[in-house]
This record gives C-alpha cells, sequence and structure tokens, in this order.
C-alpha cells in the first residue's frame, strides 16, 4: 500500500511510472537493473495488460531479465536488436551536469553498453539522488578477476593524482567472497568523498591494466526524471536545457505495486 511505503519507494515509484510512458509500441527498450527499475519494469508489464503496448526489450542483468519474463515482456539480445530506440535505468548519483554514479547494483558494464547503444537515454530516481558534486556514493569499477589485487595496486597510485577528496578502495564482498558480476568479474568500490573531474577520472580509470570498467556516465544521460515522496516528478532535458513537472498517482491500498516496496 502507498502508505506502507517509504518516501524513497515512493518517489521511485512516480519517477518509474512516469518514464515508462515513453515507451511506445514497436520500440527497443533497454531495461536498467536496481529498485527503480524494478517499479519501470512492474509499470511496463501492467502497460502491456492494460493497452496493449508491445515492445521488446534488452535487460541489464539477470535479475531484471526474470522480473520482465514474470511481466511477460519480450525479452532480446543486444545483438538481436541491433540499435536501441531508448533505455531507462535508475543511478546512485546524479548532477545538474547530468553526470552519474552507476553500478550500486553491480550491473554497471551492461547498464553502460546497453545505455550506449541507444538512441536515448533516461534515468529514473528519487530527488535524493542528485549531488551537487559525484562521489559520495563509492564509485564501483568492474576489473577481471586474474591479478585484481595488482589491478588495486595501479587504481590507488593512479588516485593519487587525481581531484578527488578521498582515495580509499575496498573489494566488493558477498558473503565473504568478492561479489561476481553477470560478466565473471570482480568490483572495487571507491570511496572518494567528492570528484572533481568525472570526465577525467573516467578516462584515466579504463586505462589502467585489469579495469573493464567504471561507473562515472558522462555525456550518456539525455533526460533525468526526479521522483518525489508526494507524487511529484521533475523532468529535466539536457538537450532542451528546460524542466517541467507533473504529477503521479500513488498506488493505493492493495495495489499490485505494493510487494516491490521493501
Amino acid at each position: 500500500m502507498s502508505e506502507q511505503m517509504s518516501p524513497a519507494d515512493r518517489a521511485k515509484y512516480a519517477a518509474a511510472h512516469r518514464a515508462a510512458a515513453f515507451v511506445e509500441d514497436g520500440m527497443r527498450v533497454g531495461l536498467g537493473t536496481g529498485s527503480t527499475a524494478a517499479w519501470l519494469v512492474r509499470s511496463l508489464g501492467q502497460r502491456q495488460r492494460d493497452e496493449g503496448l508491445r515492445f521488446r526489450a534488452v535487460p541489464t542483468s539477470q535479475r531484471t531479465a526474470e522480473q520482465a519474463r514474470e511481466e511477460g515482456i519480450a525479452l532480446v539480445t543486444l545483438e538481436e536488436a541491433g540499435w536501441l530506440d531508448l533505455t531507462i535505468d535508475g543511478a546512485d548519483e546524479f548532477d545538474a551536469e547530468f553526470n552519474l554514479i552507476k553500478g550500486g547494483g553491480g550491473a554497471l558494464l551492461r547498464e553502460k553498453i546497453v545505455a550506449a547503444a541507444s538512441e536515448r537515454m533516461i534515468v529514473i530516481a528519487d530527488i535524493g539522488k542528485e549531488v551537487g558534486r559525484l562521489g559520495a556514493f563509492p564509485l564501483p569499477v568492474e576489473v577481471i578477476p586474474f591479478g585484481w589485487q595488482a589491478t588495486q595496486r595501479l587504481i590507488e597510485e593512479t588516485l593519487e593524482a587525481a581531484d578527488v577528496l578521498g582515495r580509499e578502495v575496498r573489494p566488493r564482498l558477498a558473503g565473504g567472497q568478492p561479489f561476481v558480476t553477470d560478466e565473471g568479474n570482480y568490483i572495487l568500490d571507491l570511496h572518494l568523498g567528492r570528484i572533481g573531474q568525472p570526465r577525467r577520472l573516467a578516462m584515466v580509470l579504463n586505462q589502467i591494466p585489469g579495469v573493464v570498467e567504471n561507473g562515472l556516465f558522462v555525456d550518456i544521460c539525455d533526460m533525468v526524471i526526479a521522483g518525489y515522496a508526494d507524487g511529484r516528478v521533475e523532468l529535466r532535458d539536457r538537450d532542451r536545457g528546460a524542466s517541467q513537472q507533473d504529477n503521479i498517482e500513488l498506488p493505493r491500498p492493495g495495489n499490485l505495486f505494493s510487494d516491490i516496496a521493501e
């Protein structure tokens, strides 16, 4: 029920529900990973049932693929889709320049590939994810398992010359063992506090041997839909340099969306 949802969940629902309206018949759509993307997948499944909407989707993780199948959404590989009309995904942080940190859910590599293969990327997030400067959320860096400790040391050395506030690097763990991504890689979380030059840092990190990709998404996002706990949403369009507001009706008691809220 909406009154049992946390303020953050209500905001995520509002942003995801509004973004679902951008999906049109026949589109090829990238589906993101994470708690906000889960609201999106449910909203799109409901549109299929209520409106007969038909589209094909490329999921960015096994978790999203499983949920999409449960909703009856037709899935294809990125190779089969060729190119995507739209990708909708969440973010762990976003700033006024549409720069993002992603990868809290461990799917940053597929998320970046899918987003880069799309005509447009819409980011959906609760307003609490907006920051003045990126870096409070740990920056994920995906690395291959071979020699990952040497890669970590190279990253730490690189950070000594970076415009960041902190330089602590921690391997992400799951059950006391290294967290393993869908691609079989590990993730190092960089606790930087503040990132002064996101574009430069992204380029430098990807030059380190052993690094597969990093969670800085720069010049990829086209629109941010920020949700508020009261159902308001703010749509910010990078190309138009403008924003608009809308209102979304939150789920009523007993609504099928209520089971997603944690």
